[in-house]
């Protein structure tokens, strides 16, 4: 069975997974991985962040070991999740996908450092006490995902001048989610348009939802990002295409999916440069001396195929702009 295969078979259960580590009787450092989303679609980051390690000096099942545990989406239990690997004395906690996982994993132990990848504003979310000076026993990647929402927007809009209502697709359990919808609402407000808000944490809300567009015939839409709608990225971008709605992202792997448009700050970047912090701090660096990091690279993609089978005519100039173009 492939590694892949065996990250979708255990998915968010509480098993520890067996190390070399204990295989060997080795002193191998472990690195507890929580992440609040589905394991399996978060694959390609994962591996940017033991791409990470290796720039450092470390490489799973060789020098190091990973215990990996997934919340799939269900945030609630993410608290369960995290003092497991507090009891397990694993040497970094990597709290990944939302700042869900970095918040339980705070809660769950002071001693242990902890390098997270989210999206929100870690000193308003308490887990440093500053970017520069974070202080603690927490640091990591923040993409200030919601900063861009107007970026979005903008392009979307580009797309549709002609529209005059913009649907946003939030997941309510995410602060982050809805921190960004509401920077997208805003963005609207100043551009003159209107925006309808809705709700989905479940694959069937995301039905739902998807259900109310097609009766108000909507034709644009932001999806704000969140880890649980890009693990349904597939879902998204098949309702998005019987329903014929344009669907702006905030990664290329819903481009990639299927969806139209996406900008954003790359995520498997910032889960690669979590991933050398992780080694930093095994090397011996404090937390609270290794400043937060913040996105460098943003990318937008559009995926023409897409747009033929929505009988859509991408302007050249939208075209010019694109880092990655699927045809």
């Amino acid at each position: 069975m492939n590694r892949r295969a065996f990250i979708a078979l255990l998915g968010g259960t509480s098993v520890a997974w067996p190390t070399l580590a204990r295989a060997q009787g080795t002193a191998m450092p472990v690195i507890g991985m929580l992440e609040s989303g589905a394991a399996a679609p978060q694959e390609l980051n994962f591996a940017a962040f033991r791409q990470g390690l290796v720039e450092t000096g470390y490489a799973e099942g060789r020098n190091l070991a990973i215990e990996y545990r997934s919340a799939e989406g269900e945030y609630g239990r993410l608290p369960a999740l995290a003092t497991e690997l507090v009891r397990r004395q694993v040497a970094v906690i990597a709290a990944t996908g939302s700042q869900n996982s970095a918040q339980a994993a705070k809660a769950a132990t002071s001693p242990i450092p902890i390098v997270f990848a989210n999206g929100g504003d870690p000193v308003q979310l308490g887990l440093v006490a500053s970017l520069s000076r974070p202080g603690g026993n927490a640091t990591g990647v923040s993409f200030y995902l919601g900063a861009v929402a107007s970026k979005r927007l903008e392009l979307l809009h580009g797309l549709l001048p002609d529209t005059a209502t913009i649907v946003v697709l939030v997941n309510p359990n995410n602060p982050a989610s809805q921190a960004a919808g509401k920077e997208t609402q805003e963005a609207a407000q100043t551009m003159g348009l209107a925006t309808l808000v809705l709700d989905a944490s479940t694959p069937d809300e995301i039905d739902a939802a998807f259900a109310s567009m097609a009766r108000q015939r909507a034709a644009g839409l932001v999806i704000n990002v969140d880890v649980f709608l890009y693990t349904r990225r597939e879902q998204i971008a098949a309702l998005a295409a019987r329903h014929g709605i344009v669907a702006m992202a905030g990664s290329k792997d819903h481009v990639r999916a299927g969806a139209l448009m996406s900008y954003g700050a790359s995520v498997a970047d910032g889960y690669r440069q979590a991933g050398v912090y992780a080694g930093r701090i095994l090397k011996g660096a404090k937390p609270s001396d290794l400043p937060v990091l913040l996105p460098t690279k943003f990318e937008f993609a559009i995926n023409l195929k897409t747009a033929k089978a929505l009988g859509l005519q991408v302007p050249d100039r939208l075209l010019a702009l694109a880092d990655e173009v699927i045809e």
